[in-house]
């Protein structure tokens, strides 16, 4: 975290001592310092926001405390060993060596930074930390300013001519002398300007120094940085302005007409609930529709989407479910002619049996049905909440708008599901056996042995259903293992990969069932189905059923449906019956009972393929015409009417606290991008004329080697 102050000065050389000093590491925080020029002389803190210090010794104060304050009082002790080395001590962090470098590279990476690379003359310059670091993050030197300092305190007869000249380890820009004050010249509080004038009579009369002293010294190198970053600053004035003007564009799209919002302003507040209802209406049109603009879910399917793979997919697969069993069905159809006859033995085939078993199948079709409702209305609900979320800076009117909208949706749901439970009852109550589709008795048996020989797949031909990855459980009882697997008709082959270039098994589909699972085994809990044989015999390898999961509850329903096209059918229920073994014998014994049997089981399967093919037809026209499109209508043509009468107009319009400072945050950041931009066409006439152009970094981010500090005058400190 850095500490920002600015100061206000007129004069950008800073003649103030408030930087703190002392020995060991000083600085332990980045202290970002920015000038401004006014005709009054004070500093202000970002954490202090509207005081005002005009006591600079205050400013150091408050520097040293809100350092204190993130980093603790440290007492950090640097030992110099050749190369980089630092130990911790006392209850200092271990990695106190990286957590440092990660603070310095945080900010000497950047492109747009100068680095002060300073270096005690009294040291080995090859062992500089400064310039080791600098050159990491810029080989070429192009950001690196070196700058030597102690040069008074150097051994009698030495001195630094020939790095100040740029002869040793030379640098693109050169090296700057310069003498701070030293510890003792700050307890006595040396004023800068006198430290100033002796630093220049020391390089003017030292012999070492004195043919480039004009190059030399505290102002030399303030003049120098002023030069370079003003330069760099009219370089950088067009993608500055570029990078602000698409910024502003970003900003003025998110605020919307909410830039000019005004909360006391009743005729805003209508007219941004009247745009929001609005919204509101096309987002769920869209989402029910389909919509080509670039707000498309590509992770799962939702809404209109979702709704269609209820219909065509998950009702087809739950009304399957409740079919009978082959030989359940033919048990109950014997039982039911047996109990038809009674004592006497039938010539004929009872018609009465046939409305038994019938109306028996009908009415396990409405569980299917309402379920299908219940999918719909939970996926229509979620797509409201989807599309309110652009009020969420209104909560009450939010929650108003959802809340209306469910209790129409939940009134319109019960009377869908009684319709449902009408059209159930209608198919109960009369059988049309004059149906042109209808076999009808005559031709039944004919009919029978045309449909036995005949079998799902060779109407489908071997085609492919689906194709995507699965998880096989088979092959680990960790995690499992996925493959790409396509389904035919024929079918279920799986690969390595989708490149299907590497096949693994092809399983054949006669005779398979499946079998629904309690998800997914030892770690993993995946939803999951399997695959097996009735007869009990293996399905792959060793294994009696083929454990499959997906990602979601919808893929595996999704993998089901297509299962139910080619002619896998979920495994069934069975419930113990005394009378399964006695009708069993019956069969057995009776010809002309299987006879019957055999007719009214021809009759039942199609008739009932009538009546599911209408049910599969007639259910999504249903919930489409008394939920769906009547809740769109309800939105286009009611909802603002009852949203007016739920609420005042006031309270529902009362924005969140969050979203009052995020909007006031966003518009100040508008406010000042306008401003910047204004101050940026300023700028580019003023510098235009009085500066040459070459291109320099915008920041000074310092970086000390040495115990004391850089000379205050520095325009960037971190």
């Amino acid at each position: 975290t850095d500490v920002i102050v600015s100061v206000f000065l007129n004069n950008f050389f800073v003649y103030r001592d408030f930087l703190p000093r002392g020995s060991g590491i000083v600085t332990r925080r980045p202290l970002v310092l920015q000038l401004i020029n006014s005709k009054f002389e004070y500093a202000e803190f970002l954490h202090c926001k509207g005081q005002k210090f005009s006591d600079f010794d205050e400013v150091r104060r408050e520097i040293e405390v809100e350092t204190d304050r993130i980093t603790g009082m440290l007492n950090l002790t640097l030992i110099d060993l050749p190369g980089m080395t630092k130990i911790a001590i006392g209850d200092q962090p271990q990695d106190i060596e990286h957590q440092i470098r990660a603070m310095i590279l945080q900010y000497i990476k950047r492109e747009s930074c100068l680095i002060l690379a300073i270096t005690p003359a009294n040291t080995d310059l090859a062992n500089s930390d400064a310039l080791q670091i600098a050159r990491e993050v810029d080989p070429q030197g192009f950001r690196t300013i070196g700058v030597i300092t102690k040069l008074d305190l150097m051994d009698e007869g030495t001195d630094a001519r020939e790095i100040l000249e740029n002869s040793v380890l030379p640098l693109r820009r050169g090296y700057v002398g310069v003498i701070n004050r030293s510890q003792k010249d700050i307890d006595t509080k040396r004023d800068i300007r006198t430290a100033i004038v002796a630093e220049r009579k020391f390089f003017q009369s030292h012999p070492a120094y004195s043919h480039i002293a004009e190059r030399l010294g505290t102002p030399y190198l303030q003049k120098t940085l002023n030069q370079q970053l003003t330069n760099h600053i009219k370089n950088t004035l067009p993608s500055l302005r570029d990078k602000l003007q698409k910024q502003m564009i970003v900003l003025e799209k998110e605020l919307g007409d909410f830039k000019n919002f005004s909360p006391d302003d009743p005729t805003v507040k209508t007219k941004a609930m009247l745009q929001m209802i609005q919204q509101f209406s096309l987002g769920f049109e869209r989402a029910l529709e389909g919509s080509r603009s670039n707000e498309i879910n590509t992770i799962e399917l939702s809404g209109g989407a979702k709704i269609n793979c209820l219909f065509h997919e998950r009702l087809p697969f739950e009304i399957v479910k409740m079919e009978f069993d082959e030989s359940d069905l033919r048990r109950e159809i014997a039982i039911a002619i047996c109990n038809i006859h009674g004592i006497r033995i039938g010539l004929f085939t009872p018609d009465l049996a046939f409305d038994a078993i019938v109306k028996k199948q009908i009415s396990r079709l409405k569980e299917p049905c309402m379920k299908c409702v219940d999918l719909v209305v939970t996926e229509l609900l979620a797509v409201v909440h989807s599309c309110t979320e652009k009020m969420s800076r209104f909560p009450r009117l939010r929650e108003s708008v959802e809340r209306i909208i469910t209790t129409h949706i939940r009134r319109k749901e019960q009377s869908c599901k009684d319709q449902l439970s009408l059209y159930i009852d209608c198919q109960l109550s009369y059988m049309n056996t004059n149906h042109e589709d209808f076999i009808g008795f005559a031709n039944a048996e004919n009919q029978a042995k045309k449909a036995t020989s005949a079998s799902v797949n060779s109407t489908l031909g071997n085609q492919v259903i689906r194709k995507g990855y699965m998880c096989m459980h088979n092959l680990s009882i960790i995690k499992g293992r996925d493959f790409w697997f396509v389904l035919s008709s024929e079918s279920l082959s799986w690969y390595k990969d989708e490149e299907e270039r590497e096949i693994q098994y092809i399983l054949p589909l006669v005779n398979l069932k499946l079998r629904d699972m309690e998800g997914g085994g030892f770690m993993s809990r995946r939803p999951m189905f399997a695959l097996f044989y009735p007869s009990g015999s293996n399905v792959y390898k060793d294994y009696k059923q083929l454990e499959l999961s997906c990602e979601t509850l919808d893929d595996v329903d999704s993998w089901k449906a297509s299962f139910l096209r080619a002619g896998v059918y979920p495994e069934k229920t069975h419930k113990e019956n005394p009378e399964v073994e006695e009708t069993t014998v019956v069969e057995n014994v009776d010809p002309q009972l299987k006879r019957q049997v055999e007719v009214i089981r021809n009759l039942v399967e199609s008739y009932m393929c009538i009546i599911t093919k209408a049910t599969k037809d007639l259910v999504p026209k249903i919930i489409t015409h008394m939920i769906i499109n009547d809740t769109k209508n309800y939105i286009y043509e009611e909802l603002l009417i009852h949203v007016y009468a739920s609420e005042n107009q006031s309270d529902l319009m009362e924005e969140s606290p969050e979203e009052v400072r995020r909007r006031e945050e966003k518009m100040a950041m508008f406010q000042a991008c306008k401003t910047a931009l204004d101050i940026i066409g300023d700028c580019s006439l003023t510098i235009a004329t009085k500066y040459k152009v070459e291109p320099e970094p915008d920041r000074i981010s310092i970086y000390n080697s040495a115990p004391n500090p850089v000379p205050s005058a520095v325009v960037k400190r971190g």
